[in-house]
């Protein structure tokens, strides 16, 4: 039996694709036919034909940034609910950071992710940490992460401090290929606090996060790139990869503006928390705990300028930063509460309200910096619609208005700023690893 998703709005970037269509799926998941317009296929008997009304099939979602706390804290997630809240965000593939208990430091972890989340409905890609335990004084196994697949190196949460450690990984990481993701903060500056540092975080009475911190750390790292690049990688071809986690502040964007302007490989991601969020937000919530995280809300301004980032291009990918608490960790007073939100089940509503119908960038644009690039950034397998291609697929009705509910979360934890509110975009379910799974089936 094969599986036709008829009268489709076919949207992918990468083929310079976007026009109505059809699509024929084997029954071992590979594209058998592909028609474009109003022309519809022929099915047989056997075939089951789901009629998409115009709702858009893009290349899969992949989220590079997200927490399912397994193995350790599986009472906050578990690989497979943070995989059914992914499949029911409508995406295909995510990246987990290593930050576990204990911390992915080593091939032992990634062959416990990849044992685990085989049977999974989406892809498990594992970053390895970038030093032993994330401590940042002894840097992990590159080599060997190489050799079991990862093609990416962090310590998010838990920058480097010591610079020569980051110059020893920036060369390591260069020898194979290894992207490297950095939560830039310069904890001497940030320890202790809990929120921006401004007007709010006085009023309230809180801690202060100043967000020069990521810039400073932003701009070490750069520096260290530029001098490495100049003076010291001896194989031309060889050169450092680097990716900015969760970019919030102005400061970080001109930063990445000069570095792509120079030819370093370097490239960012925002949160649609970030984008759409920021500290006055937190003051004023009744309940603050969902409105704590790293880094923190930022002020108006930051946000503006990463809306102005996210439409000249600066920003490359849309990430959640994932992350899951269970709710006596979040139901507590601000400066008692765990860092960071769920966001696997609202990133495409987010993006789509907050971007694309408000005119700040076209559904294209969206669906590269939800998929196109991330698979790109994390050297993946980029998808086609072709015969013969591996079918792997999102489906999204841009147009649907929904409302964020507690219940209806495929999530562990419920920990999000976003319950109650109405968005307007929906994914409606994702085509993978050879089966269709509707939203409303998870």
């Amino acid at each position: 039996m094969s599986l036709i998703f008829q009268k489709a709005h076919l949207l992918n970037p990468l083929e310079h694709l976007d026009l109505a269509g059809s699509l024929k799926v084997s029954d071992d998941g590979i594209i058998e036919a592909v028609v474009y317009g109003n022309e519809t296929l022929e099915a047989s008997p056997d075939d089951r034909v789901i009629d998409l009304r115009g709702e858009i099939v893009a290349p899969g979602l992949f989220d590079m940034h997200c927490h399912f706390r397994e193995p350790g804290q599986e009472y906050k997630e578990t690989l497979e609910s943070g995989a059914r809240a992914a499949a029911a965000g409508g995406f295909t593939g995510v990246a987990l950071m290593p930050n576990t208990k204990p911390v992915i430091d080593s091939p032992l972890g990634v062959a416990y992710i990849r044992h685990h989340s085989a049977t999974l409905p989406v892809d498990l890609e594992v970053i390895g940490a970038m030093t032993v335990d994330s401590k940042g004084e002894h840097l992990a196994p590159f080599g060997k992460f190489s050799s079991y697949g990862v093609t990416a190196v962090s310590d998010d949460g838990s920058a480097i401090q010591n610079s020569q450690i980051m110059r020893l990984a920036f060369e390591y990481a260069s020898n194979f290929d290894l992207l490297i993701i950095q939560h830039c903060e310069e904890r001497s500056l940030t320890m202790g606090g809990i929120m921006n540092e401004g007007l709010f975080s006085t009023k309230l009475g809180l801690k202060g996060i100043p967000d020069v911190s990521e810039a400073i750390t932003l701009s070490r790292d750069l520096l260290l790139m530029r001098y490495l690049e100049k003076h010291k990688l001896h194989d031309p071809l060889i050169r450092p990869r680097y990716h900015v986690a969760h970019i919030s502040t102005k400061a970080a964007l001109d930063l990445v503006r000069q570095a792509k302007r120079e030819g370093l490989q370097v490239t960012c991601e925002v949160t649609p928390h970030h984008f759409t969020l920021c500290d006055e937000d937190l003051f004023l919530a009744e309940k603050k705990g969902s409105y704590i995280m790293k880094p923190p809300l930022s002020s108006k301004e930051n946000r503006e300028a990463l809306l102005d980032a996210i439409a000249d291009g600066t920003i490359d990918a849309i990430a959640t930063d994932h992350a899951p608490h269970a709710l006596h960790e979040k139901e507590c007073p601000p400066d008692q509460a765990s860092f960071g939100i769920i966001g696997l089940e609202t990133s495409v509503g987010l993006t789509i309200t907050e971007l694309v119908h408000k005119g700040i960038i076209s559904m294209s644009r969206a669906i590269e910096l939800l998929s196109i690039n991330p698979r790109k950034i994390m050297r993946l397998k980029p998808i086609l619609f072709a015969v013969g291609e591996e079918a792997n697929f999102s489906i999204i009705d841009p147009d649907i208005q929904w409302s964020v509910s507690a219940s209806a979360l495929k999530s562990k934890s419920a920990n999000t700023p976003f319950l109650n509110r109405s968005l307007k975009g929906k994914a409606c379910g994702i085509f993978h690893k050879g089966k269709f799974i509707a939203a409303g089936n998870l």
